[in-house]
């Protein structure tokens, strides 16, 4: 019998495999990574300076521990070249593996941006423990970072680093932080808290070139003039679902690998989980939407069809110096956002015509009542 395969070992790839050995503990499994399979949620990593957690201490387990945990056959710092769709095999730099039914939990790749000057190779991204290893490497005590990108990992960062003591300088085209995730009122005063902490903003700009200083340190000239010295500059603009393996084998791309609701790709054999997947036309990067499809597709590849269904999923951004959770209304919905003062931070409702809630953020105190909020939304699907 040929194995059910993963190719990934993040969050997405091991939660599968998890949830799957609780209704099968025995069928072959392999699972391919192109790292070295420790494991780890990537999610901490933007707020593990403040928590005291060096690189090392990020990892619950290594490679050989979880394939003993799994059952599973862990093949490391393999990368995947193609998939043999008549075959059914998955063509790897290690040799060939014959699947069963495989699993593309190939995550996303964080967004680089064309930059001048004579430094750009030298802006730094974090998007794996390796990534945020070489990130930590650099970090000087008390040292000076830009960070490109006012998003809401670009937000983390910002808070964690600020938090542990080092001066941070935020660039970002958009007026406001988080701007595609909340009204403007609520984007200010989130702003305005991140500023009090001791974050520093350079909004309604972008970077244009990274050169190195004679003292060895980076100069990032934005696009308005401004020169900032730095130590360190990181990149946080967003990601793009990895899909190119899957556009090679002839699987349907979007801005994901397009999958319906049971997470299946247009090759019943084939299937997609986590950041690469855009799930009924829905591209949701975040954890639980992650923990809800490994959880159904668990149960289809233990011979239990099982369509993942979607509750409302608030996002509690990790910034808690400006203690925020969002549920952000479905692209397309048609409404308002309605705003109001509450015990010490705002309570914001997107309502559609009807006055059904189709999304809300909470900043400050009123983030307690998340899951009321959250109970009033109807399901995504």
């Amino acid at each position: 019998m040929n194995p059910l395969v993963i190719v990934g070992s993040g969050l997405a790839g091991y939660t599968l495999a998890r949830e799957f050995r609780k209704l099968d503990p025995a069928s072959p499994m392999v699972i391919v990574t192109r790292d070295d399979g420790r494991a780890y949620s990537k999610p901490v990593l933007s707020n593990a300076l403040a928590a005291g957690r060096e690189p090392s201490d990020i990892a619950s387990a290594d490679a050989q521990a979880m394939a003993l945990q799994l059952n599973a056959d862990i093949r490391c710092e393999a990368s995947v070249i193609a998939i043999d769709r008549k075959r059914a095999v998955l063509m790897t730099d290690r040799g060939e593996i014959a699947y069963d039914r495989l699993v593309l939990a190939q995550g996303a790749d964080p967004i680089s941006l064309a930059l001048g000057g004579d430094a750009p190779m030298d802006v730094m991204s974090v998007n794996d423990l390796a990534g945020y290893t070489r990130f930590r490497h650099a970090l000087a005590p008390g040292g000076r970072v830009v960070l490109l990108g006012a998003g809401l990992i670009g937000c983390e960062f910002a808070n964690d680093l600020v938090a542990s003591g080092h001066s941070v300088t935020v660039v970002d085209p958009a007026p406001l932080p988080l701007g595609r995730l909340l009204p403007a009122g609520v984007a200010q005063a989130f702003h305005d808290r991140l500023a009090q902490a001791g974050v520093r903003w350079q909004l309604g700009t972008v970077a244009e070139r990274v050169d190195r200083a004679p003292d060895g340190s980076l100069r990032v000239t934005l696009a308005r003039g401004v020169v900032l010295a730095a130590d360190v500059v990181l990149c946080a603009v967003g990601l793009r679902a990895r899909t190119a393996l899957a556009e090679q084998a002839g699987l349907a791309v979007a801005r994901g690998i397009a999958v319906d609701r049971y997470l299946r790709t247009v090759d019943p054999r084939i299937f997609a989980l986590g950041d690469c997947a855009e799930v009924d036309g829905q591209l949701l990067p975040y954890v639980m939407p992650l923990m809800q499809g490994a959880r159904a597709l668990a149960a289809t590849l233990a011979g239990r069809p099982t369509a993942v269904s979607y509750p409302a999923m608030p996002v509690a951004v990790k910034t808690p110096a400006a203690p925020l959770v969002v549920a952000p209304p479905a692209p397309g919905i048609e409404g308002r956002w309605q705003i109001e003062a509450r015990d010490d931070g705002l309570e914001a409702q997107f309502l559609d015509p009807h006055g059904v809630l189709r999304g809300f953020a909470l900043l400050g105190k009123p983030t307690a009542q998340r899951l009321g909020f959250a109970r009033r939304m109807p399901a995504v699907f």
